[in-house]
């Protein structure tokens, strides 16, 4: 990895961050879709070829961020499950179990709360947010609008869901990375990371009754019950295997990939589809069929893909993990200030990085040394750790956390889209992490060591 040098220092390794956060306040104050962030993304990388002063080093630096194994893991993530997620929504099956919820009485706030612990359960059980977010949003998202809940708000309960898992699941990647790099045992770290995450979902779940928004969606619903098919409900099957996979440790691209097959073995059997829907050459160089439409429609969403991951990869070369670190080396020096300190960094880092588990170990050698110089308990850093990257990486309208799920919304229709920037006003979890943060930094809440 070669190190880049801008013109006016600083100053210019910073534009292209700039450009980026000006066209993506463009984009969100005009409620773009995911292809607004495209734009921004892309203007941010041509934008730092300007002040870039060896320009084969910024190319370089532009391929060394898509190297990463994190790019293809989503990339082929993504466009997996559209294909799945395009299985279960073009058979019927949503509908179906649309009608069955209505039909119980069971709508508006009361599915958006059972959405939020729901995703919760699941996430927290597979280990993976972005893996949930594939498996619940084609089936929970689209029944719970048809049910007379807003989409922003299920999209907000399973966002927060998956947030919570990402934080507390003792799978995690995040909670595996946190406890490592501060050498803590991690099922005492997960034992005391409940004293955070658990108010946390308390309280989230609570504005999820009080405060979700409803629609009025009597005509859907009624359509929904005469588009009724039981059998559609064989497609359940690809979320089932995908969840039993991910929760067998299986990697998320194979997992995805086990439940493509099974939901079109199920689909072929039991007449759901036939070939030609799913997969069609009718001449004229053209392909048709649902898989090619699912794959075709996820060209913003890798496009935005690229363009991030390209552009960290220039900040990582350019030294922004450096800045950081030394903003934490600069104002570490008592026991708080070193908490706040760690929360202001590390969240400084997984908004701009988008990837949690990044932030941590780019930092975490660092937070251990001064947590230690400052009495911090290992146990206390990893939790501030893994918590604050749990907020910030989740409330950041560009990161995989807000543009996936706003594009897995947009595939049902103009009246279940979500913008990116809505999301991170209805992730209630992540707002009422970010209040526990500011109590326990603040007040010393939770620094008690385990032992004590």
């Amino acid at each position: 990895m070669k190190r880049i040098d801008f013109r006016f220092g600083r100053a210019g390794r910073m534009m292209p961050l700039v450009v980026a956060a000006v066209m993506i306040g463009w984009a969100a104050f005009s409620q773009s879709n995911v292809n607004g962030y495209v734009l921004a993304f892309f203007a941010a990388l041509i934008t730092g070829v300007i002040f870039a002063k060896d320009e084969k080093a910024y190319g370089e630096a532009l391929v060394y961020g898509l190297s990463k194994p994190m790019f293809a893991v989503i990339v082929l993530a993504v466009i997996l499950a559209a294909v799945s997620g395009k299985l279960i929504s073009a058979s019927g099956a949503v509908q179906t179990i649309a009608a069955y919820v209505v039909a119980a009485g069971f709508t508006g706030r009361l599915f958006v709360a059972a959405t939020f612990l729901i995703t919760c359960l699941l996430a927290f059980a597979t280990g993976t947010s972005v893996g949930t977010y594939f498996v619940v949003i084609p089936i929970l998202f689209p029944v719970g609008v048809m049910a007379g809940a807003a989409p922003e708000f299920m999209i907000g309960a399973i966002v927060s869901g998956a947030a919570f898992g990402d934080n507390l699941g003792p799978i995690s990647d995040t909670t595996i990375a946190s406890s490592a790099t501060q050498h803590a045992d991690l099922g005492t770290v997960v034992k005391t990371r409940t004293r955070y995450s658990l108010p946390a979902a308390a309280g989230a779940l609570l504005l999820f009754l009080l405060f979700s928004g409803t629609t009025d969606n009597g005509a859907v619903i009624e359509a929904a019950g005469r588009e009724a098919d039981p059998v559609s409900l064989v497609m359940l099957v690809i979320p089932v295997v995908i969840i039993v996979l991910c929760m067998m440790r299986r990697h998320l691209i194979t997992a995805l990939s086990w439940g493509i097959l099974a939901g079109i073995g199920a689909g072929l059997l039991f007449g759901v589809y036939t070939m030609e829907q799913l997969i069609a050459f009718p001449g004229g160089f053209a392909v048709s069929g649902a898989v090619i439409e699912a794959i075709t429609g996820t060209a913003g969403t890798v496009a935005m893909l690229i363009a991030v991951f390209s552009l960290l990869g220039v900040l990582e070369c350019g030294g922004l993990f450096e800045d950081v670190r030394g903003l934490l080396e600069r104002f570490a020096k008592r026991e708080r200030s070193t908490e706040a300190t760690i929360v202001l960094s590390v969240g400084i880092l997984s908004m701009i990085t988008g990837v949690i588990s990044v932030a941590i170990v780019a930092l975490g050698d660092l937070v251990n040394e001064i947590g230690e110089k400052a009495g911090v308990n290992r146990y206390r850093r990893a939790n501030l750790l893994d918590c604050t990257g749990c907020v910030f990486c989740f409330l950041a309208p560009w990161t995989v956390h807000c543009v996936i799920p706003a594009q897995q919304s947009a595939q049902f229709g103009e009246q279940f889209a979500v913008a990116p920037a809505s999301v991170p006003f209805v992730n209630y979890y992540s707002l009422c992490m970010l209040v526990m943060l500011l109590v326990a930094v603040l007040t010393g809440y939770g620094r008690k060591r385990p032992e004590d």
